[in-house]
């Protein structure tokens, strides 16, 4: 178990209301239910196919939890974006000092979901994109939002949507979420692998993730699984 992990627990056993506190007030910039569907995206493909996206929104934990539970994903997995594969550990990456994000790989059928509804889901209930270098009570450059695309599509659509977004004034504060090519993706430890779902008691769990799957629910029913771990 890395430092920085051991601290994030017991951060929230001792000091929960602390917590609780900086999380609601974090959270203040996100809008009140689903925010508009993307403008600019891919249609449907008429054939099952597989594509990937890299999404980066603090804690791993959390956003590895409303990813694998949308309809028409096919894996998740969390991991490192941003840095060198050197330095692609939880204990270098925890020192803020690689380059690194938190970041979650998301495989999903693109005859049943599209790039812009993932994008739409990641900023409507994944984390708050107007944070600069933290979510809640998490601070550092590794919890920073970053969208990592590997294609021009995937640029061009990410880029429109938040130019959407900041038009339309969704967010009371301007959006600083990051698109940026991917030049690698690194696997975290197994441990950290559906963290969420192993660890539903955790009080950080608790308070700062499991609203996010709730709102998922909530605002996406038609989108939203019961995940139950890889099989």
């Amino acid at each position: 178990m890395g430092v920085r992990m051991a601290g994030r627990i017991a951060l929230a056993l001792l000091v929960v209301g602390i917590v609780v506190f900086l999380f609601t007030r974090s959270t203040n910039a996100s809008p009140k239910g689903p925010i508009p569907a993307a403008a600019t995206d891919d249609a449907l493909a008429t054939a099952p196919g597989k594509a990937k996206a890299v999404f980066a929104g603090g804690c791993f934990w959390g956003t590895q939890g409303v990813f694998e539970r949308v309809k028409g994903v096919v894996d998740t997995t969390a991991g490192y974006s941003g840095g060198s594969a050197a330095t692609a550990t939880y204990d270098q990456v925890t020192t803020e000092t690689t380059g690194h994000a938190e970041s979650v790989q998301v495989v999903y059928d693109t005859s049943k979901i599209t790039y812009g509804t993932l994008l739409r889901i990641f900023f409507s209930v994944a984390h708050d994109p107007t944070q600069l270098n933290r979510q809640g009570p998490d601070v550092g450059t590794s919890y920073r939002s970053a969208i990592f695309y590997s294609n021009d599509d995937q640029k061009r659509i990410a880029q429109a949507y938040i130019a959407q977004l900041d038009a339309a004034h969704v967010f009371p504060k301007a959006i600083v979420t990051e698109v940026t090519p991917l030049k690698g993706f690194y696997r975290a430890e197994d441990y950290h692998q559906d963290y969420a779902l192993h660890n539903p008691g955790n009080p950080y769990i608790l308070v700062c993730d499991r609203p996010k799957i709730e709102a998922l629910q909530k605002e996406f029913p038609d989108l939203f699984v019961d995940y139950k771990g890889k099989k």
